[in-house]
């Protein structure tokens, strides 16, 4: 992938020319179809190459030399790695990539994704290795189809589809033939995507939209808490006591994010920082927006405040508890209920539909991720992810019953509708004896502005964040580090003061 990304698929030739070489000098060493088979271009197939034929390795490196397989810029980037397959192939210690490096090594990925072609040239390695060894075969058919390929532009894309089948048919022929084939390849991978984590950072989409011109809503900005529009965190109707709890949890929620993309990641296995990231941060984002403003400063219009982030820590220490695989069915249950959700709008008549209706349609059925030619997508209509368990049975389960009963029981009533919530806050009696005392609808709105139930949110969701980044054991520097502004210490030992809220007063001082 990296050696025909810098010079380009037409250079596969060079492959086929470098199997033929190596075979020809290793001839006699071993069976014909082994030394075949690990000319595949994998690096763990070297080492499987190696270690039943030791003297292969000179002979390897210096036909990838000869034929130009190992371009400087090839070398560095494989350098990049630690713990590397093949590490004699490229004889140099491990060095932190450069820019040009991290450019070839994204190029070189995204181009194999994107170009099928590609794809199926590096796939079809195997092939040829096996052709020019004589241990190839298959039917007449698909020998005439693969004569010519990949210089045939008419008969190129059905060779490609041929290529990418037999490949996956080979696959499973090896694992059939030995279950551990791939364990190195995939322990290698994991490694591969580990490090990715540490050499590179994320990259959002806003960072390539210089011109957001055409964005109508106003997007505020975690790390500086300013919005598109150029406005300040915190409105005006805040008021001035606890003016500083909505900067105060966008550090926290900044500082969590901060914290996992300075750690090292999981990218192989990625489901569980996934959904840890993704329900915190809608938990953050719930609490930032509700305490911009003071109207929802009150359980009447608060109360899914609570529920969230009661609900949230429930899901994130009971799935601690079961196997790692209940990550990926917490997704899988999600992209269910959109493929649903899709179908339900779908039922609507053509004449209550407008462009905008129709976009929301395609928008659910992407977030269902379901194949476009094959409908796989199962919609679970149990009530939760969790085969139909309860969030209750859940919290009873992960020694949270209590938090369930006494927090997420009465934010729930009230999210629901239930009577008593609606007679406390929006009924009152009638005060005419001659109508007996019945109810009326008030028309006095909850003044809200409640200092030390928003600073309960607040609170709530700094635990959310200690316990997911516990669960997921984020690197500790990494947290401490991210975390430092709340004890005004830095990783140099320096003072910041906290991170500053509109006031000048220190977030961290006023959290304290």
């Amino acid at each position: 992938m990296l050696t025909l990304s810098e010079l380009g698929t037409s250079e596969a030739v060079r492959f086929v020319r470098w199997q033929k070489a190596v075979q020809e000098d290793l001839s006699g060493r071993a069976e014909p179809r082994f030394i075949a088979e690990y000319l595949d271009g994998r690096l763990t197939s070297l080492d499987r190459l190696a270690a039943q034929i030791p003297d292969a390795k000179p002979v390897v490196k210096a036909r990838a030399e000869e034929h130009g397989l190992l371009p400087e810029s090839v070398a560095d980037a494989l350098a990049s790695y630690p713990s590397r397959p093949a590490e004699w192939l490229v004889d140099r210690e491990m060095t932190p990539p450069r820019r040009e490096e991290i450019d070839l090594l994204a190029r070189a990925v995204l181009e194999v994704l994107e170009d099928g072609h590609r794809e199926a040239v590096i796939k079809c390695f195997y092939i040829w290795s096996s052709v020019q060894a004589g241990t190839f075969s298959t039917s007449a058919e698909i020998i005439d189809l693969l004569k010519p390929y990949p210089n045939d532009p008419k008969t190129r894309g059905k060779a490609d589809s041929a290529v990418r089948g037999m490949w996956g048919a080979h696959k499973v022929l090896l694992v059939h033939e030995d279950e551990g084939h791939y364990a190195k390849a995939i322990k290698w991978a994991k490694v591969f995507w580990s490090a990715n984590s540490m050499i590179s950072h994320c990259i959002r989409r806003r960072e390539f939209d210089a011109d957001e011109s055409d964005i109508e809503e106003s997007i505020v900005d975690l790390p500086t808490g300013t919005s598109s529009s150029g406005e300040g965190p915190t409105p005006a109707a805040v008021p001035h006591e606890g003016a500083h709890l909505r900067q105060l949890a966008m550090d926290l929620l900044s500082s969590y994010v901060e914290a996992l993309e300075m750690s090292p990641a999981h990218l192989y296995e990625r489901e569980r920082q996934e959904v840890h990231s993704g329900l915190i941060t809608r938990a953050g984002r719930d609490v930032i927006t509700a305490l911009g403003n003071r109207d929802l400063w009150c359980m009447e219009h608060g109360a899914h405040i609570i529920r969230a982030l009661v609900e949230i820590r429930i899901y994130i220490q009971w799935m601690a508890r079961q196997d790692p695989t209940i990550y990926r069915a917490f997704q899988e249950y999600g992209a269910g209920k959109a493929k649903l959700y899709a179908r339900i709008m779908d039922e609507l008549p053509a004449a209550v539909r407008r462009p905008d209706f129709e976009e929301a349609i395609k928008g659910l059925e992407t977030l269902s991720h379901n194949d476009e030619v094959i409908d796989y997508r199962v919609v679970d209509t149990r009530d939760s992810f969790a085969e139909g368990k309860s969030i209750r049975a859940m919290a009873d389960e992960c020694g949270l019953l209590d938090l369930y009963r006494q927090a997420y029981s009465m934010a729930s009533g009230i999210a629901h509708s239930e009577w008593w919530s609606i007679e406390t806050h929006a009924m009152e009696r009638c005060l005419n004896v001659l109508h007996g005392g019945h109810f009326i609808p008030s028309l006095s709105l909850n003044a809200g502005g409640n200092v030390k139930l928003a600073e309960s949110w607040v609170d709530q969701l700094y635990t959310l964040i200690r316990i997911s980044l516990q669960i997921l054991g984020t690197d500790e520097a990494a947290v401490e580090n991210a975390f430092a502004w709340l004890t005004g210490e830095a990783d140099d030992g320096s003072s910041e003061g906290g991170r500053t809220d509109e006031s000048g007063t220190g977030a961290a001082t006023a959290f304290a």
